[in-house]
């Protein structure tokens, strides 16, 4: 699809809430804010993705799809829409115009900082219009930053969900030195609803971890989060076999050691890679295969990870270990835990879920194995639901109930807190007035309300800060403090 007039990213009833307003309104403030969870293990979220939708939708896209467009364009675009789907008579198109010669957008975005995890009910960031004639235009753009924050709120918090868990077992079972970063990665691109899902869910994983199959992420994170994958770590993949490499090659020569032996030998003798060997018979080729291929693993300057991609993903990847250090063995750390030798190493990307990386954490601790012995893929499962009770539990902007509501305006010069108190709505109260966030004693966000504009400005406490003003960005994040906030210097 072209890249359409920015003004018809919008819910049909936007179009016409400008003259519904109060007359002589001059400004409006909304507050986005997750005012519940729908899943048990998260009372917090993961704040991420505003820097990339203001730097993507509010500059860019408004710039090139708005106002760099003649105003017969634009106009004629807007028309044609609304006189086809709404009718003539039912909105006004003057203020479209007006915006339009304006030659920018009136819009003030405040944000906590990216990397926060923030509590249920404490407001993430709020826009407000910064020209008395736009009081109509924060709330017009709801259904766009509704539309683009969830998700990749979604996918960061998942990954530090992740990420807790490795840092559980990995300080108990692993020497300190272990890059907790690369435990493990992403496989989730082909699984996600689109492209553009899948490079920003990809993104949100990169705050807590290197290892990614979504290529696409790397330049995106580049491009709106200020780093730079030649001169720091922002993501890596690795080089990896798949089914059709392993039984195409399985066609042409009879068996699967060959291709192995090739790959050891030829094709990576100095790289580390994965290979899938599952195609046919997984245990086959870890009980009888790869001692036929001993001298070449142990010779090969680099580590050979055995990939299952089938069955019991717990059993597997488990009993795969146990298995190499019988075959390979390895050492004991300084913890007491056994760390198999670098040339080999299990690695499983089928089927993980926060409950199974946790159990195959726990199975190994248990039987006297170090975690860092498995890396672990994570696939779109992960990023787009969740298990709880035996309850599957999809990702929409539902699960933490996020919303954009306006909860301030000023009418003819005086101030008003607006809100939204439904008598059976429970969760659905809003913020009333405009809002001051701070932090508590034990490093938790919380917030007070019913603020004026200027008393919420000019508080110094407030950690909701203006990060893009009338067309321009005021304030950026780059990935490495974002990660730095989100694991507390630890990443």
């Amino acid at each position: 699809m072209s890249r359409i007039n920015p003004m018809l990213l919008i819910d049909f009833y936007k179009a016409v809430h400008a003259e519904m307003l109060p007359k002589e309104i001059t400004k409006s403030v909304s507050y986005f804010t997750p005012r519940m969870s729908r899943v048990k293990m998260w009372d917090k979220v993961v704040m991420f993705g505003l820097q990339g939708f203001v730097k993507t939708y509010l500059i860019d896209y408004f710039n090139e799809c708005f106002f760099e467009r003649s105003l017969d364009e634009v106009r004629g675009e807007y028309r044609r829409i609304m006189d086809a789907a709404l009718g003539k008579n039912a909105y006004k198109i003057e203020k479209i115009e007006k915006l339009h010669k304006l030659g920018y957008l009136p819009i003030e975005v405040f944000s906590l900082p990216e990397g926060a995890r923030v509590p249920m009910q404490v407001p993430m960031f709020g826009i407000t219009n910064t020209h008395e004639d736009f009081a109509w235009l924060p709330q017009s753009l709801e259904s766009l930053i509704s539309a683009e924050s969830w998700h990749p709120m979604l996918a960061a918090t998942v990954g530090a969900t992740y990420r807790d868990i490795v840092n559980k077992y990995y300080e108990l079972t692993c020497d300190d030195d272990i890059t907790k970063a690369k435990a493990l990665g992403a496989f989730d691109f082909r699984g996600e609803e689109c492209t553009e899902s899948a490079i920003k869910a990809g993104a949100g994983w990169c705050l807590s971890f290197l290892n990614t199959a979504t290529v696409p992420t790397i330049p995106y994170l580049e491009q709106y989060y200020n780093c730079d994958c030649t001169k720091e770590p922002v993501a890596f993949g690795s080089p990896s076999t798949e089914h059709s490499v392993m039984c195409s090659n399985y066609a042409i020569d009879g068996d699967e050691i060959t291709l192995l032996r090739r790959l050891l030998t030829e094709i990576y003798p100095n790289t580390s890679f994965s290979a899938v060997l599952d195609s046919y018979d997984y245990w086959n080729i870890i009980e009888n295969v790869l001692p036929q291929l001993k001298d070449e693993i142990m010779a090969h300057n680099g580590c050979m990870l055995m990939r299952g991609d089938s069955g019991d993903c717990v059993e597997v990847v488990t009993k795969t270990v146990f298995k190499l250090w019988d075959e390979f063995g390895g050492t004991v750390n300084s913890k007491g835990y056994k760390v198999l030798d670098p040339h080999v190493k299990a690695i499983y990307g089928d089927s993980i879920t926060i409950q199974r990386c946790e159990e195959i954490y726990k199975i190994l601790m248990e039987n006297g194995f170090a975690c860092s012995n498995v890396a672990l893929g994570v696939g779109s499962f992960s990023m787009q639901c969740v298990e709880e009770e035996g309850i599957l539990k999809p990702f929409t902007r539902d699960t933490f109930s996020s919303c954009i509501k306006a909860t301030y305006c000023e009418i003819a010069g005086t101030p008003y807190p607006i809100f939204k108190n439904p008598k059976d709505g429970g969760f659905k109260k809003s913020q009333k007035g405009c809002c001051v966030v701070k932090l508590d004693e034990n490093g938790n966000y919380t917030y007070k309300d019913e603020f004026t504009w200027a008393e919420a400005v000019n508080d110094a406490d407030n950690k909701l800060e203006t990060i893009f003003k009338d067309g321009k960005m005021v304030k950026e994040q780059s990935l490495a403090e974002i990660r730095n906030i989100l694991h507390g210097g630890r990443f």
